[in-house]
């Protein structure tokens, strides 16, 4: 099979999870730079990156390199490109554009210079030209500059592979849903399910944690229920090849043994969490009305409990939360003996207020807003109050 080079991107602070989830998938030449992760291999090691993996937000087949000092230099390299193999001329087409180019400065800009170039060769050697459609096109193109440095590819996903195509709803601010596996997998989960331990999202709202904590546990590739990809409409897509790997992927489901709760204090959050976790594929979470101070373990053994608190962004909710975290390091001291606890959060507060010593604190971020990853073990008998920070 022809091998292709291409590279695929990740939520911030999760590069080399992802490069060891592409060499896990048989990826060649996995290497983690700035933007991305950059692989080579057949295409259905691509199709399989799409297919599989958790924490991946696009994948790209680079089309082409070059160096394009100037806004002229960028439409003749792009148009000086064969469009035909990869763009059908009575489809349609979407143009993306990123980075820092010496003379293109605005990314709408690029993005209008690279459809041209496209269309423009399309039309002298074909006679016709796609139409454009921003949302889910047959074919999306995407360039993006270093300087003059300029790597043109195909968008293999089409739109963000957090999109799973379970979450039809969702509550206030929820996390995407590659953002929320990232920190699953940072955080050990995957060894947890595999001794069947007991997982709680005590804020659970629409879900997507736990959704995607039983989504590793039964083993369910993320984009197995997604309708759309970018290379449906690629001219160069081997639809055999993708068809044979999605159904080996559906084959290797099982439904997991272990228990998983979710837990909210606006039962209104609740059916949508339900809906969710149906169209994930997941029959047996349990999502109930109430608040962490009154639940408990349901197993003995130790837990997991992992969740992602309000933020606090507002002066009022700041209070609100300087007065929750305490009572959420008690309840956990309390009731929570044995358990891995971890807290997403963009308060940095948190360490000094929940009274309990984080024994791991891992920077990452939500979009382009500054997170910390707090794990704590909790110690049977213990009532400490840490105030460090």
């Amino acid at each position: 099979m022809t091998a292709f080079k291409y590279v695929a991107s990740s939520p911030r602070g999760f590069g080399d999870l992802l490069a060891r989830e592409l060499r896990e998938l048989g990826a060649a030449d996995v290497r983690e730079r700035a933007l991305g992760v950059e692989f080579s291999g057949a295409l259905p090691v691509a199709y399989r990156a799409c297919l599989e993996s958790r924490v991946a937000s696009r994948v790209f087949l680079v089309v082409a390199d070059f160096d394009a000092p100037s806004d002229a230099a960028f439409y003749d390299a792009i148009r000086a490109v064969d469009w035909r193999p990869h763009v059908d001329p009575s489809g349609t087409l979407a143009c993306d554009f990123t980075g820092k180019h010496p003379e293109i400065t605005h990314t709408r800009f690029g993005a209008l210079r690279l459809k041209d170039g496209i269309c423009d060769q399309l039309r002298d050697v074909t006679g016709r030209r796609p139409d454009i459609a921003p949302e889910r096109p047959t074919v999306r193109v995407h360039a993006h500059a270093n300087g003059p440095k300029v790597t043109v590819s195909i968008d293999l996903s089409g739109e963000g592979l957090h999109r799973r195509g379970y979450r039809t709803q969702a509550g206030e601010a929820p996390l995407r849903e590659n953002l929320a596996a990232g920190i699953l997998l940072r955080a050990g989960w995957p060894e947890k399910a595999q001794a069947a331990a007991e997982f709680l999202d005590p804020m659970c709202g629409s879900g997507t944690l736990v959704i995607e904590a039983g989504m590793v546990a039964a083993n369910i590739a993320p984009g197995s229920r997604r309708d759309y990809f970018g290379f449906f409409g690629w001219p160069g897509h081997d639809r055999q090849a993708w068809d044979d790997l999605k159904r080996q992927a559906l084959a290797r489901e099982r439904q997991p043994t272990l228990l998983l709760r979710g837990l909210d204090a606006d039962a209104a959050v609740l059916p949508a969490a339900r809906g969710n976790a149906a169209r994930a594929g997941l029959t047996d979470v349990s999502f109930e009305s109430g608040r962490l101070v009154a639940a408990r373990p349901k197993q003995s053994a130790a837990g997991f409990l992992a969740t992602n608190p309000p933020y606090g962004v507002r002066i009022g909710e700041q209070q609100d939360l300087a007065d929750f975290y305490p009572k959420l390091g008690d309840a956990l001291k309390a009731k929570y003996a044995d358990w891995t606890a971890w807290v997403f959060t963009a308060d940095l507060r948190l360490p000094k207020l929940i009274g309990l010593k984080p024994s791991r604190r891992i920077p990452l971020y939500n979009g382009a807003l500054e997170c910390r990853l707090y794990g704590f073990e909790i110690v049977a008998g213990s009532m400490r109050k840490s105030r460090e920070g």
